[in-house]
């Protein structure tokens, strides 16, 4: 390889203005936010259609998703909650 192309492996600790918006904390907390209120609502569409998840030859049980959708749709609030306080970025 030529020492052009290594050198998108350089050192990256300089500003870099290009991607301001991709740097920020509150981005990072917004899509984190999103992804899990998209897991909650898979769960919830699972409970409300009650459909058979079947792993090898095991039936997975509904509590699970219940568990799940719980800690999910925390998660989500959690994090758009943290995205909005002052001070972040």
């Amino acid at each position: 390889m030529t020492p052009d192309r290594l050198g998108f492996f350089a050192d990256k600790s300089g500003p870099n203005h290009n991607n301001r918006c991709m740097n920020s904390p509150t981005t990072g907390l917004r899509v984190a936010s999103v992804i899990f209120a998209i897991v909650c609502l898979a769960h919830l569409l699972r409970l409300i259609t009650h459909a058979v998840v079947i792993i090898g030859t095991y039936h997975v049980p509904m509590w699970p998703t219940v568990l799940a959708l719980i800690v999910s749709g925390l998660l989500c609030v959690w994090m758009w909650r943290l995205s909005n306080l002052r001070g972040i970025a």
